[in-house]
């Protein structure tokens, strides 16, 4: 049994510990947004938060769930509203297919407000779109952090881990 809070909801998952973050997320949990690109941790599509940081959970055995907080991209905007990253994604046209969009937003939401375009970069890291050129992308991250920190009112940090 693995035990952990997914979205701020407290989960008991009877499933085997090495089935795939994504796959206990999406077929466990009912959490579709968590796309799956490549499945080899190469293109970020999968790209959710474990105790607040950016991991590809098509790499990431349930048994590390365990006792973890998860963030998915149904969990971004809980009450029904876009989160400012989702809204400048759209605004902006950094979401074509949607694929990597999940991913994309879920990189970014430790950017911060003024970021430089290498920071923006840096977030991205790891995350691959083949539909836009990744100015669009940059505008919206730049956007949604300008947005998202006004209405929050606090800085968040920077920074990325892979696993």
């Amino acid at each position: 049994m693995i035990t952990c809070k997914v979205n701020g909801v407290l989960r008991q998952l009877d499933v085997h510990p090495m089935k795939r973050a994504l796959d206990v997320l999406r077929e466990d949990c009912g959490l579709t947004g968590t796309k799956e690109g490549c499945g080899e941790g190469e293109c970020g599509a999968c790209t959710v938060l474990i105790d607040g940081l950016p991991i590809n959970s098509c790499l990431i055995p349930a048994a590390h769930l365990d006792g973890a907080i998860v963030s998915t991209i149904e969990g971004v905007a809980p009450k029904g509203k876009l989160h400012p990253l989702q809204e400048a994604f759209a605004v902006e046209g950094g979401a074509q297919c949607g694929i990597c969009t999940p991913g994309m937003i879920m990189a970014s939401l430790s950017v911060r407000r003024g970021a430089s375009t290498k920071a923006i970069q840096e977030a991205l890291a790891g995350n691959l779109c083949r539909c836009t050129g990744y100015e669009a992308i940059y505008r919206s991250v730049r956007r949604g952090a300008r947005a998202g920190r006004a209405r929050a009112g606090r800085s968040g940090g920077s920074g990325r881990s892979r696993t």
